[in-house]
């Protein structure tokens, strides 16, 4: 894991010296995308075994395992840990454990790419919040592109029906907290490595889930009418051996995936990063039929075609018309 983490160091590197700072955190948010959901879909396949916080709380020691290997390998060490940040750190790691929380819980209740249909109305999120937070400038065709993106997720979600069912607003609430997390990764970028901020979510997530264990570990509030609270509240069961390479994975991959959508939002205008993550939606499409047999009806195909759409006429614009950088800093204060 050290030596991917070093490769990836590497790379970054080589591309800083022949690409713009834009490609590096668009490259990021694709990879970050492949990793989320291949945890997607373990915590899924792992939901009727284990409670959410058992999951998280062990998927987080072997994450913060390897971010430690990590940070004693690189130049920097432990040291690179210290800040005169960490209140900045402790919202932006209760950001992401909620966003993480309320996604899974959904997750649950409904077919693995529709929730992640559903979640992906974030990139507008960030968007509005890189205006009004970030003085970012965001052109007319961008807006299109996340207008377009939008509208998808509309078609798929199909609000004010029969359709419709609660659940769906735990993913919209993942997707205000994600937001809120990856604004805050804009005002850090400066002072603070994807290593460091990394560390100091997987030391949120341990500590939150402790202490969800010790609220309510032992199941008394269970409800196994509720697929969402049966899975938050049920109680701690034995782990199997066999499910311990999951385990492995979900550390590993969550780690990764955090390290590169830190640095995607690290080197890249939110708002233009955002969009590359819409490959974790086919990909959701993919293990929903492949692992849980889940066939996307024709409403899921048409708006997840307007929402990869978005991604891509975002694509072509950066690629046909490079975005300024200066046009975005001189908005900011």
């Amino acid at each position: 894991m050290i030596a991917i983490y070093t490769f990836l160091d590497c790379m970054l590197m080589s591309f800083t010296l022949s690409k713009s700072s834009n490609t590096i955190g668009i490259v990021c948010a694709i990879g970050a995308g492949i990793c989320f959901s291949t945890t997607d879909v373990t915590i899924k396949f792992l939901s009727d075994a284990y409670a959410l916080h058992q999951i998280i709380l062990l998927r987080s020691a072997i994450g913060m395992g390897v971010i430690l290997m990590i940070l004693m390998a690189s130049s920097g060490g432990v040291r690179s840990l210290k800040t005169k940040r960490l209140r900045r750190h402790l919202v932006r790691g209760i950001s992401v454990v909620l966003a993480n929380m309320l996604f899974f819980l959904g997750l649950v209740a409904m077919p693995l790419a529709d929730a992640v249909a559903l979640f992906f109305i974030s990139p507008s999120i960030i968007s509005l919040f890189s205006i009004i937070f970030l003085k970012e400038y965001v052109g007319p065709h961008r807006w299109f592109a996340i207008g377009l993106g939008f509208v998808g997720v509309l078609i798929m979600v199909q609000p004010g029906t029969n359709e419709f069912v609660l659940a769906s607003l735990l993913p919209i609430g993942a997707a205000f907290c994600y937001a809120t997390l990856h604004t805050l990764t804009r005002t850090m970028r400066d002072t603070e490595s994807a290593s460091t901020m990394t560390f100091y979510i997987q030391v949120t997530f341990i500590i939150v889930s402790t202490l969800i264990w010790m609220l309510v570990g032992d199941g008394r509030f269970n409800d196994p009418s509720s697929p969402s609270l049966n899975f938050l509240l049920r109680p701690w069961g034995p782990w199997e051996y066999s499910d311990f390479k999951l385990f492995i994975l979900l550390g590993a991959g969550s780690t990764l995936g955090g390290y590169l959508i830190s640095q995607a939002y690290r080197h890249a205008e939110a708002a233009l990063a955002a969009p590359f993550e819409y490959i974790a939606l086919p990909l959701a499409m993919f293990w929903g039929l492949v692992v849980f047999d889940e066939w996307p009806n024709n409403i899921t195909l048409i708006g997840s075609s307007f929402i990869l759409a978005s991604g891509l006429y975002t694509l072509y614009r950066e690629t046909r018309h490079p975005h300024k950088p200066q046009m975005a800093r001189a908005h900011e204060r």
